[in-house]
């Protein structure tokens, strides 16, 4: 028999599947879109420091997950942790905002695998592109048709989903090591290291380009946090959760050191640099066409499984807030056999698809700059607060070296949202403006905080299931 979370859902996830959901999720088609977005931000084959750079700002910030995720392993992640953390001063404040903020960003995240299937799906079909390998029309339709079949894969119990999440790893894993593999068949090391004199001078290319690059590299290690959202169907959360953040980081930071590496040691830089689909050109270069549409597929079926992972996290999110009754009733609905969110899964599919629709660049700066405001820096405040507020939470895992990780989580935060575009910084502060609006609303209607009293509850204080 499965065991029964405190949410009503059951706990069928392994340290296994968890850490293949978060790899799953991270890796994706990210990399193979943003490599060259990179390259041409930096202005060389230095785009590799981005990613250990990158790789740090997501290690800082992954054990601050860590820390939480394994003291209270709930459905829906940063909600839980918001909202133990802030009910003291803010009352449902905070996690209200995380909701209003989430429902936006996590499918916008997944809009992004759609956008980098459908453009190497056209190395495969051209149709679905246009002359400069963007996205055209017929390319949205069929980016919508595919989001709705993740949907209907996804419309199952969590034990089954997860067994699907692990296969589809398998298939990652095989895209991106056949890549690796192909790059290095044919590696040239003076192409891959041919740093121009200057380039990490003060004001060189590598600096005035590290921060638009750095925005690429956090956005392509997003991920490592899934298993959070789906705390309260792990098993053994407080072993189960930091281990698969901190495993999935650093597995998928070799992956995409090899992966960059390998690619600018086949591929002139400026190639890399200009190329819509730069797997598809590397395999082309190294073994020829059949190996490159042959790799193309499976990198077609990663982009899948991506959206797929995300979304199955994702639509816990509503579930666990409409639970609260802090969100519309509706998202607390379960399937009377599957024991999984049917509304939060339909309501972030449909967004995923009108995501898609979006330029690549756009979403991206729009759900980093949407991530950094209302969950980066509002969870390493609640960390603090939580130590301080409840001391006697049972913590399996406590953040190594506190509060190092911290620092560097909060100051790499901040400066990959000032690095992004000011539209989309505007637009993130306009977001919480207007989500602080509608929490009055709400509040003044439930005649809660500042409308009526707060309502403290310590749920975790308990021993965690």
């Amino acid at each position: 028999m499965p065991q029964q979370g405190q949410s009503g859902l059951e706990r069928q996830i392994g340290p296994w599947q968890a850490t293949a959901i978060n790899m799953t999720q991270m890796c994706g088609v990210g990399p193979l879109l943003t490599i060259p977005f990179m390259v041409a931000d930096v202005g060389g084959p230095q785009a590799v420091f981005g990613w250990i750079i990158g790789a740090i700002i997501a290690l800082a910030d992954g054990l601050i997950w860590a820390e939480l995720g394994a003291s209270l392993p709930g459905a829906g992640g940063t909600y839980i942790y918001l909202r133990e953390a802030f009910q003291y001063r803010t009352g449902r404040l905070m996690p209200f905002l995380f909701v209003w903020t989430a429902i936006l960003y996590i499918p916008l995240t997944m809009a992004t695998g759609v956008i980098g299937l459908v453009q190497y799906l056209g190395a495969l079909w051209p149709a679905v592109v246009a002359g400069d390998g963007t996205v055209n029309t017929f390319g949205h339709v069929v980016g919508i048709v595919i989001t709705g079949f993740v949907v209907v894969l996804l419309y199952r119990k969590v034990g089954d989903t997860t067994r699907i999440t692990t296969v589809f790893f398998g298939v990652m894993l095989v895209s991106i090591l056949a890549v690796i593999v192909a790059a290095y068949s044919h590696f040239n090391g003076a192409m891959a290291f041919d740093y121009a004199p200057g380039t990490f001078a003060a004001g060189g290319p590598f600096f005035t380009g590290l921060g638009a690059g750095l925005v690429l590299a956090v956005y392509d290690y997003l991920g490592y946090n899934t298993s959070s959202y789906l705390g309260a169907e792990v098993r053994q959360p407080g072993r189960t959760l930091p281990r698969s953040i901190v495993l999935s980081i650093v597995g998928i930071m070799c992956l995409y050191l090899l992966l960059q590496v390998g690619i600018l040691g086949v591929l002139p830089w400026q190639d890399v640099a200009k190329s819509s689909s730069i797997a598809t050109l590397a395999v082309s270069t190294a073994w020829g066409s059949t190996a490159a549409d042959i790799v193309t597929v499976l990198i077609v079926v990663t982009a899948f499984a991506s959206v797929f992972a995300g979304l199955l996290a994702g639509s816990r999110v509503p579930y666990e807030a409409a639970r609260d009754k802090l969100f519309l009733p509706q998202f607390a609905r379960l399937h009377p056999r599957g024991h999984f969110p049917t509304v939060g899964l339909l309501v972030m599919g449909v967004i995923t698809a009108v995501g898609s629709l979006l330029p690549l660049t756009v979403v991206i700066n729009a759900l980093t700059t949407a991530i950094v405001l209302v969950q980066a820096l509002a969870q390493a405040a609640a960390l603090i607060v939580l130590r301080r507020r409840q001391p006697t939470l049972p913590r399996p895992y406590k953040m190594w070296l506190f509060p190092v990780p911290l620092i560097v989580a909060v100051a790499g935060w901040v400066f990959v949202y000032l690095s992004t575009d000011t539209v989309s910084i505007v637009l993130s502060v306009v977001w919480v403006i207007v989500g602080a609006v509608a929490f009055l609303i709400y509040a003044r209607a439930e005649r809660v905080w500042p409308f009526g009293p707060k309502e403290i509850r310590e749920e975790y204080l308990s021993p965690a299931p």
